[in-house]
């Protein structure tokens, strides 16, 4: 470990530049890093002509792709989108008028998945809507050494501007964003005596998991894409592997892998406008959509449903049938929590006994119920049976 580190810090110190005899202007210099990334073994032309450099021992390349066709971004997405993912409602108050042009989406790659002060980004991706409805360009900065980081980051906060031109932060969508790659950004911005960016945040982690938790192995993003949106990332690099891919490219400056998680960062970056793009479809129709996403419809008839009653006015009559009938789908498949709260429902607003009661016995005949839930039933059941008179 200490022959590692004075490995590191002799490197740093052979790869600091002399400083110059004549004052230069900020220009001149943020140029002279600029000119000073070509000169490391390796870089640019060992990545390809794509990758042109961003500052000092920072790569930067810009892509277009083509999106899934059955993902289509229309001109603004549907106020319930903000039903399925939340966050929306810190962009826009009424969950409603969301463009694609808002959009920013972002992904990074670390030196160590469990953050702290000692974890780097070194890879950063921002994809933006160019062409409604399919296309998507995908810029991306690459950390070659540790002395290049304070560049590596101004680059990357020079993302963090309004996506349509207005004076608003930028609507930035990720996965897992909020608890990792937003707080690694934080930190780097700290250490390098940066401003952090300010913008929106919609996270679709927590959306995904309401939907697929129970139908999944697991809620990863690489799982989604293949399972659910049928994306197809044979040949890609775990992401998992990032750490010592980058770490061995600073041993040998072999370009080879660590292409190949620049590659699997861009996929990502892909899968993550897809996956905006599912939950949108699944928005406009969402009983109608289970089917094509196979999710599991309890969870998110339940948060329709809480947010509905929230925010009661925001939202036209389509999105209360729409919730009334994903609920429906829920019970069909006799999920313990939409029975019960079908059986409120049934009780209390319809006054309608006999249907709250047979609600009440399909929940208590399921196996498996937690002991506290059974016992409410329980005692529901014994009041409904007294409203019926039996």
């Amino acid at each position: 470990m200490a022959q590692n580190l004075r490995s590191r810090l002799q490197r740093i110190r052979e790869t600091k530049k002399e400083p110059s005899a004549t004052p230069v202007s900020q220009d001149a210099a943020q140029e002279e890093r600029a000119a000073a990334a070509g000169d490391i073994p390796g870089a640019p032309g060992g990545f390809g002509p794509e990758w042109l450099p961003a500052g000092f021992m920072t790569l930067k390349r810009t892509v277009t792709r083509e999106m899934p066709a059955d993902f289509p971004f229309s001109a603004a997405f549907p106020g319930a989108l903000a039903l399925v993912i939340p966050d929306l409602f810190q962009y826009t108050p009424s969950g409603k008028g969301v463009l694609p042009g808002d959009l920013l989406f972002f992904d990074l790659e670390t030196t160590g998945l469990s953050g702290g002060a000692g974890t780097v980004a070194f890879l950063a991706a921002f994809g933006r809507v160019v062409k409604v409805p399919a296309r998507l360009e995908v810029t991306q900065y690459l950390l070659l050494d540790y002395p290049g980081e304070g560049d590596f980051v101004a680059a990357v906060l020079g993302e963090f501007r309004p996506c349509d031109g207005g004076k608003r932060p930028p609507l930035v969508v990720s996965y897992n964003g909020k608890t990792f790659d937003s707080q690694i950004l934080k930190t780097r911005c700290l250490m390098n005596g940066m401003k952090p960016p300010e913008y929106f945040h919609a996270d679709l982690l927590h959306p995904a998991r309401r939907l697929w938790k129970t139908c999944l192995p697991d809620c990863s993003q690489a799982t989604i894409e293949t399972r659910v949106l049928g994306l197809d990332r044979t040949g890609d690099i775990p992401g998992a592997l990032a750490p010592d891919i980058w770490f061995s490219f600073l041993k040998t400056r072999e370009t080879g892998d660590l292409l190949g998680i620049c590659d699997h960062n861009l996929r990502d970056i892909l899968g993550l406008a897809t996956l905006f793009g599912a939950l949108s479809e699944i928005s406009k129709a969402p009983a109608e959509s289970m089917e094509r996403f196979h999710f599991d419809p309890e969870p998110l008839a339940l948060r329709w449903r809480k947010i509905l009653l929230q925010r009661s006015g925001l939202f036209s009559r389509e999105e209360e049938l729409a919730a009334a009938l994903l609920l429906q789908k829920a019970v069909d498949r006799c999920c313990p929590r939409a029975l019960r709260i079908s059986a409120i429902d049934a009780e209390w607003k319809l006054r309608d006994f006999s249907l709250a009661l047979a609600h009440t016995e399909k929940a208590l005949a399921l196996k498996e119920l937690r002991p506290a839930f059974r016992d409410d039933m329980i005692r529901r059941r014994e009041r409904l049976l007294k409203k019926t008179g039996f």
